[in-house]
């Protein structure tokens, strides 16, 4: 695994762990994780371990009190101290119920890995485009990208619109996107005119046939 992938900011730890920002900022507001598991300095960050851990405090809302996840998260941080003893890490909730994490950790180590893929695929070159952020091997802007998936364009515009990207380059570009979101008010983006105008003649001669 990637070193750079084992401590996220919280923008990153919510995608990885598929729960809002706002989540992963409640886990750590209301001491959910145990302390060694994040940071709160000028940025707050927390390990890849809590990104398991807030996964399971809210994906088992409905099936255990909050008692018992907080008591299971702080035993199993103790006994499962690496990421790779998670997978097969198992407690006792109580005599009948054994609590076991491997198909949640396959989940959000399958996230995880998509992340790195995507921060893979993102370069920011003084060369290109005065550093913006550009898919690797083109000139792309990804949030560019990111923006039209997020406006619900549709696969065959968007390939229409960037022929040389791949299924997984679009999908990544989102990914990429919400793990570091732009600062500000985002932009949004939408087709170009020309590309609105063409469909809308096309579909006019199309009707009057």
């Amino acid at each position: 695994m990637d070193s750079t992938l084992e401590i996220l900011t919280t923008n990153e730890a919510a995608v990885v762990a598929g729960v809002s920002v706002d989540d992963v900022n409640r886990a750590i507001d209301r001491k959910i994780l145990p302390i060694s598991l994040y940071r709160t300095t000028a940025t707050r960050t927390v390990s890849r371990d809590a990104c398991l851990w807030i996964a399971f405090w809210f994906e088992t809302a409905d099936l255990l009190t909050s008692a018992a996840r907080q008591r299971l998260i702080s035993e199993g941080s103790s006994r499962c101290p690496t990421w790779v003893e998670l997978r097969t890490c198992k407690l006792q909730e109580s005599r009948a119920i054994e609590v076991g994490f491997q198909g949640l950790w396959d989940e959000v180590n399958g996230r995880l890995n998509e992340l790195g893929r995507a921060q893979d695929m993102v370069i920011e070159d003084p060369e290109i485009l005065s550093g913006t952020p550009v898919i690797r091997g083109t000139r792309i802007p990804v949030y560019d990208v990111a923006s039209l998936i997020e406006a619900d364009t549709t696969s065959v515009e968007l390939k229409d619109l960037y022929p040389r990207l791949s299924e997984e380059q679009f999908k990544l570009a989102q990914v990429y996107a919400k793990a570091r979101p732009l600062r500000g008010r985002p932009k949004r983006r939408s087709l170009p005119e020309s590309r609105r105008i063409s469909v809308s003649k096309k579909h006019l001669r199309e009707t009057s046939v």
